[in-house]
């Protein structure tokens, strides 16, 4: 899919900001990493309402942030060419509530689980994107051959749901499931006639 950011005003201004104030944490400022975490056990009980939008914007390590702005700028700018900048702007808000939601439900109560980055907004992007292009394919490193985008979706969401339930690492898995099924109810609930017409191309 081309990836120019030509038309496609919202997903730069996006990645614009997340990639500069996750730079501006890590490399000179890192009060702001600590403001702008995510607390789900505190959200409540210290009014932190900003905290599930600023943590969505910041990044705990370098690595963390490159992975999820390549994966942006691979999807977000021809997705917004497609559907529009006030629906695109409208999905990833939506995913980005839905993924503090899934956060927030799975660990509000427990006191010191923190969380940052824009993993879960970007995969509502992601499988989005997936419904709108199903003939398409993506590329994981080190898998050395292309997987069709729909088997992708699945394995996915099956590894998701699976690692969620694990609670091991400092993954996300939750914020992540959350996203992934808001980019698809985002779609269907939109334009029904796109994910009928992914459903029919996959099944033949």
């Amino acid at each position: 899919m081309p990836t120019s950011t030509a038309a496609a005003p919202v997903a730069l201004l996006v990645m614009a900001i997340f990639v500069g104030a996750s730079l501006l944490a890590l490399l000179a400022a890192p009060g702001m990493i600590e403001r702008g975490v995510f607390r789900p056990y505190w959200l409540l009980r210290r009014h932190e309402w900003a905290t599930p939008v600023t943590s969505a914007f910041l990044h705990a390590d370098l690595g963390h942030l490159l992975f999820n702005a390549f994966t942006f700028w691979a999807f977000a700018f021809s997705l917004e060419r497609t559907i529009g900048s006030a629906p695109f702007a409208a999905l990833y808000a939506f995913g980005l509530a839905a993924s503090a939601l899934g956060t927030w439900i799975q660990h509000r109560h427990e006191p010191d689980y923190r969380t940052l980055g824009a993993s879960g907004a970007i995969l509502a992007v992601l499988f989005a994107s997936i419904v709108h292009h199903p003939s398409s394919s993506i590329y994981i490193m080190p898998i050395p051959v292309p997987i069709p985008a729909p088997l992708f979706a699945v394995g996915y969401l099956a590894f998701t749901w699976w690692a969620s339930r694990q609670a091991r690492g400092r993954i996300n898995h939750d914020a992540h499931l959350a996203g992934a099924l808001a980019g698809l109810t985002f779609v269907a609930l939109t334009e029904p006639q796109v994910l009928s017409r992914a459903i029919s191309r996959v099944l033949g």
